[in-house]
């Protein structure tokens, strides 16, 4: 409205039909000018079999790849010269390798004092069984819980890009979760109720073994996981949920993540400042180390199936 003219009066002036246009309120072509939507083009079929008809005529006589001997020799000469340059380039790796100093010989350049430092003063300095434990857990901490805050993000990402509102999920069940996949199929059960216990078990397995030894709490997660993806395509998410849903995804997840912090802040407080580490050094077969990697991997599959847990 304007501050000189009354309202009815500034309606009828250019300029208010100006700023209505300009914001929004208004487009001056509606309902003033005649259009209509345009047809969708079809394209009739002797007019594509005759395109096809002539393309097919340029083909042949204008390249003539039958008859046309520059053509033909050059066919020959790309073959040729691909065969001889992967030929080239596995020559010169194997005569690179060749070169390689030979396993476990003392001059190699991986044996230096970091990894002989590691290995002789990695169970007083660390107290831990494994050397690969105490290299990632302590002398590397830090960096191996930068890694793991990076991986959590990720998975953070990756849930709210492909989460779907549980909602949909229950209108849409059957499409989201084995709509393309046999009903209570009798084999898949049967097997999967043989393998899935044997997997679980052999996980623990892994998982107690492997907290002293390298790689086995996170191999060891690795089996749980396939096994429950094998559980939930055999007998589907109802049964699944029964024993594992989202909240207890959040809550394995948070918790690990804030106990390894914790831990690794006072490793690297007590490293600094030359105190004495009270927590037990461990013994094999006590510590579980594979939650994490079981639900992690559970997670995605779950996600990228039907968009939620």
């Amino acid at each position: 409205m304007s501050h000189i003219r009354k309202q009815n009066e500034y309606e009828k002036t250019p300029a208010f039909y100006f700023f209505r246009w300009l914001g929004g309120e208004k487009d001056a072509f509606v309902g003033n000018m005649e259009m209509h939507p345009q047809k969708e083009y079809v394209e009739e079929e002797a007019t594509i079999e005759e395109r096809m008809r002539d393309r097919q005529q340029a083909m042949t006589e204008v390249y003539d790849r039958a008859h046309n001997k520059e053509l033909i020799f050059f066919n020959k000469l790309y073959k040729a010269l691909s065969v001889i340059f992967c030929i080239a380039i596995a020559a010169v790796l194997i005569y690179a390798i060749s070169y390689l100093p030979s396993v476990g010989e003392a001059e190699k350049p991986t044996n230096n004092i970091v990894s002989e430092t590691y290995i002789k003063d990695g169970y007083k300095d660390t107290g831990a069984v494994n050397v690969v434990t105490a290299m990632i857990l302590s002398y590397r901490g830090f960096d191996t819980f930068g890694e793991t805050t990076v991986l959590f993000i990720a998975t953070c990402c990756v849930t709210i890009m492909l989460m779907v509102d549980k909602d949909k999920i229950r209108e849409n069940k059957d499409s989201n979760d084995r709509g393309f996949e046999p009903r209570n199929d009798a084999i898949l059960q049967t097997v999967a109720s043989l393998l899935v216990p044997m997997v679980f078990l052999f996980g623990i397995y892994s998982i107690l073994n492997g907290s002293m030894s390298p790689g086995g709490g996170f191999s060891g997660g690795a089996m749980i996981g396939a096994g429950m993806i094998l559980y939930v395509a055999a007998f589907g998410f109802d049964k699944m949920e029964r024993f594992f849903n989202e909240n207890i995804f959040k809550i394995v997840r948070v918790v690990a993540l804030s106990c390894y912090g914790c831990i690794i802040l006072y490793y690297i407080l007590t490293g600094a400042y030359g105190m004495e580490c009270l927590l037990p050094q461990g013994e094999a077969g006590e510590i579980l180390s594979g939650s994490v990697t079981a639900c992690t991997i559970y997670a995605l599959y779950a996600l990228f199936r039907r968009g939620g847990l």
